[in-house]
């Protein structure tokens, strides 16, 4: 893999697992993040989620990506695929317990007016979930270009410092490791099962 600092740095992770979170710790860390903050905070996301709208256009244009060396964007794992072949990928991939990820979804939906009966149940979702997951994992490590630290969500969580610690060595080793971990607001860690 190239040096880190020309690398863009991916935060990627099924929708709730923590990339919001991971974004926030890694703008704290000094690392400059690509956001246009379009999307607000709200309930749900009381520090903001950290998206760039262009990143869900990726399968039709990405050509933007060239100019993300060196810098942080958060891609869902489904459309990692979609990041240019042409580029060097840090990932840090948040990993949530899935039953969490589906309590976080759904209370989502009710918070926006969504009746919950209406939707997939979850014990259905959670093996689609799983495969996905399993087929990202695969797919990443086949990629030359990616290069990818997993990070248990509740790790993170537990022991902030020695998971910045780790993180900062997977960069680059110039992060503040203090205010990484101090970024993180365990009181927002609400839907725990």
């Amino acid at each position: 893999m190239p040096e880190p600092k020309k690398d863009i740095v991916v935060v990627s992770g099924l929708p709730r697992s923590g990339t919001s979170m991971m974004m926030q710790m890694l703008e704290s860390g000094g690392l400059e993040i690509l956001t246009d903050r379009i999307r607000k905070p709200d309930e749900d996301n009381l520090r903001g989620y950290y998206e760039l709208e262009k990143v869900k256009q990726l399968k039709e244009d990405a050509a933007w990506v060239s100019g993300a060396s060196g810098k942080v964007i958060k891609v869902i794992s489904q459309l990692l695929q979609h990041l240019p072949s042409a580029h060097t990928y840090r990932t840090l991939f948040l990993q949530r317990g899935l039953h969490e990820v589906l309590a976080s979804q759904r209370q989502m939906l009710i918070r926006r007016g969504v009746d919950p009966s209406t939707q997939v149940d979850d014990e259905q979702l959670a093996p689609i979930f799983e495969r996905h997951l399993q087929d990202v994992y695969s797919w990443l490590a086949d990629q030359p270009n990616f290069n990818t630290l997993y990070l248990p969500h509740r790790e993170i969580l537990s022991n902030p410092e020695a998971e910045s610690a780790r993180i900062n060595e997977f960069l680059s080793g110039s992060l503040d490791e203090a205010k990484m971990a101090a970024a993180i607001d365990r009181s927002l860690h609400r839907q725990k099962l």
